[in-house]
């Protein structure tokens, strides 16, 4: 058979370190542009006692998505050892291009796909670069999509990245902007002949868009000194929050299901580090879905350092536990592990894996 195993990760985290003390002196409004009622300290508290965030990464003035996206390239090919030569396809995930500081306009001309390819210099016309934009879910898309290419028959090796740089696009008089943070992550998914099932053993994906498509979308600064033309990413967090809890443990339920294995056998679940409560949320209702509890050790987290970096959490947190750097969080081979995300559109993902 032919298995699409991950035989290489690689992550870029930014340097800078935003706390949430950094944030002490915005001036917050709701989205009426009214003053909020409380002080920036009490926002703060009810802030990271929601979420878990106490601090997150921004890129460095010079910086753009691309170029962290290429870094992180960089290290999942080192860690594969593969010739960037013989890539079939790379697929890079993103929701907002290369936004250079200073600016408010998105730039995908050349695709950020293209822009990694060139800079890693791949000559080989017949390695497709392209980009998926698919909100926070699109890391795992890509890898999803890999896997079909590679099941089709028509890859062998395939580039996956997820890059955001959303300090670029954050409204400064909003709270939310401190949920969003930088990242990107990579990973190589390689065809495998093998005797014996591994690798991704099931994915599924969902689409919402009757009630719930702008749940995340652009709009309007919250200060009322702001210009209206200029755009920023918005949420309302009550409804994903409760779109979440409703959708996505039975999607993973689904999702795992099909992989016919044991509930008692999964390992891990590397989820989208959205806000520290809702993912605790959600694996806690999908462990009931099976009417057993869920285990501590299953629930790896960076979102109290790293924020919401958007399509990049899962692959950096991946990353980091594969490589011993998360804490007591380990991976053994032959372990069953599940990744899953929910984002704007609104979408769900996941995918079933054994390592």
């Amino acid at each position: 058979m032919i298995n699409s195993i991950i035989t290489g990760t690689g992550s870029c985290i930014p340097e800078r370190v935003v706390t949430n003390a950094d944030f002490m002196r915005n001036g917050f409004y709701n989205d009426d542009q009214t003053a909020l009622e409380y002080d920036n300290e009490k926002i703060i508290e009810k802030f990271e006692a929601i979420t878990g965030i106490r601090e997150r990464r921004y890129i460095k003035e010079d910086q753009t998505s691309s170029e962290i996206a290429t870094r992180a390239a960089e290290i999942a090919i080192a860690d594969a050892g593969v010739d960037p030569e013989s890539l079939d396809y790379i697929i890079l995930a993103h929701n907002f291009g290369d936004v250079r500081k200073h600016t408010i306009q998105t730039d995908v001309l050349p695709g950020l796909a293209a822009r990694v390819k060139h800079n890693l210099g791949i000559a080989n016309p017949r390695c497709v670069a392209y980009d998926i934009l698919f909100g926070c879910p699109g890391w795992i898309q890509s890898l999803i999509q890999g896997h079909i290419f590679i099941q089709a028959g028509e890859a062998k090796k395939v580039l996956v990245i997820g890059t955001e740089t959303l300090s670029r696009v954050v409204d400064p008089h909003d709270r939310d902007a401190m949920i969003f943070a930088d990242g990107a992550g990579a990973c190589i998914l390689e065809a495998k002949k093998e005797d014996e099932r591994r690798g991704i053993l099931s994915h599924r994906t969902l689409t919402h868009t009757v009630d719930e498509a702008y749940y995340l979308a652009m709009g309007k600064s919250n200060s009322p000194e702001s210009d209206p033309r200029v755009r920023y990413i918005k949420m309302e967090g009550r409804k994903i929050y409760e779109y979440a809890l409703t959708e996505v443990p039975a999607a993973m339920k689904e999702c795992y299901d099909a992989s016919g294995e044991k509930i008692e056998d999964l390992e891990k679940i590397f989820i989208h580090q959205a806000n520290e409560k809702m993912d605790e949320a959600i694996v806690k209702r999908f462990y009931r879905l099976y009417k057993v509890p869920m285990e501590e050790k299953v629930l790896p987290m960076n979102i109290h350092t790293l924020g919401n970096s958007s399509v990049a959490t899962v692959p950096t947190l991946f990353d980091q536990v594969k490589r011993g750097n998360l804490g007591s969080h380990k991976l053994y081979d032959g372990e069953i592990i599940l990744f899953a995300s929910v984002g704007a559109g609104m979408h769900i993902n996941a995918v079933t894996y054994i390592l």
